[in-house]
């Protein structure tokens, strides 16, 4: 349920000022990261890590397809050369050293060039590098919190409701996908996220962005990204929390350094204003 301390305390003068940045952040690029009809594939990549999964995701694809298709050729070499038709006096051994040694060092070679190749992206996402922006991310049921730490302030995000989809700037397509409000990033700077859980398991992804960490009561994960391009993206709830799992999204602006210095601006004066229960607004604790 929403608070309602929180929104008690916002005038009609923030609710304009808070529409007028969400506009800003909204046509500062293109709707980037949405799932689109019949889309098969990954969305775009919007950052390095990102562009690491997908490459790494094709390697696997051809190994893979390679192994199939040679386990259908051994069986295709069986069926024709060794049916009761054409090989009417089955042999009777039970061993070929040969063939077992293959069958096991072939696929300890081929998880050792996966290794070689998967281990990179695993460590670059997960060392963390220094931020030049730091936000707290909490997973509630059923709506996500964000505190930008250095600045001070926070706000909630919940789904927009179809008839809210409009005048905030997103079509009806986009409902299930868009917020109320947004979590505001600057192109090319290094984004570190510590995301926890207040209740229960929660999961915060944006899969534009190639990231995603589990929201654990009690615990902090940090997870990074830097952003290559202005727009918008959008994430969801990636791990199984209650009822309205499905109704917890996530929105995420990318714009220019020049605009996410004006948006900061009046989040401080809006966010930072607004009375916020404590239950709301707080470290997740194992107690």
């Amino acid at each position: 349920m929403r608070n309602k301390t929180l929104f008690a305390g916002i005038t009609a003068a923030s609710t304009a000022m808070m529409t007028a940045s969400a506009a800003l952040a909204q046509q500062s690029g293109e709707l980037l990261g949405a799932p689109v009809p019949r889309g098969i594939d990954f969305q775009p990549a919007a950052t390095e890590l990102a562009r690491d999964i997908h490459r790494l995701d094709g390697m696997l694809n051809w190994v893979m397809g390679a192994i199939v298709l040679f386990v259908l050729v051994l069986i295709a070499i069986v069926i024709v050369r060794y049916n009761a038709r054409v090989n009417k006096t089955p042999a009777k051994f039970t061993h070929n050293t040969s063939v077992e040694i293959a069958w096991t060092l072939i696929p300890v070679i081929i998880l050792v060039v996966i290794g070689i190749f998967s281990l990179p992206v695993l460590f670059k996402q997960q060392e963390i590098p220094e931020g030049d922006i730091y936000i707290k991310v909490t997973g509630y049921q059923w709506f996500w919190g964000y505190e930008y730490v250095d600045e001070g302030f926070g706000f909630e995000s919940f789904l927009l409701a179809k008839e809210e989809l409009a005048e905030n700037g997103y079509t009806d397509d986009l409902y299930l996908l868009a917020t109320d409000t947004a979590v505001v990033v600057p192109v090319g700077k290094t984004v570190v996220m510590g995301v926890t859980g207040a209740d229960v398991i929660h999961a915060w992804t944006i899969p534009a962005f190639g990231v995603k960490q589990d929201a654990v009561p009690g615990r902090v994960a940090e997870l990074w990204f830097k952003a290559e391009k202005t727009g918008t993206f959008f994430g969801q709830c990636s791990e199984l929390c209650g009822k309205d799992h499905a109704y917890m999204p996530i929105t995420v602006k990318v714009v220019s350094e020049e605009e996410y210095a004006a948006w900061l601006e009046g989040a401080r004066d809006l966010y930072a204003s607004v009375e916020t229960d404590a239950d709301v607004v707080r470290v997740a604790a194992s107690q």
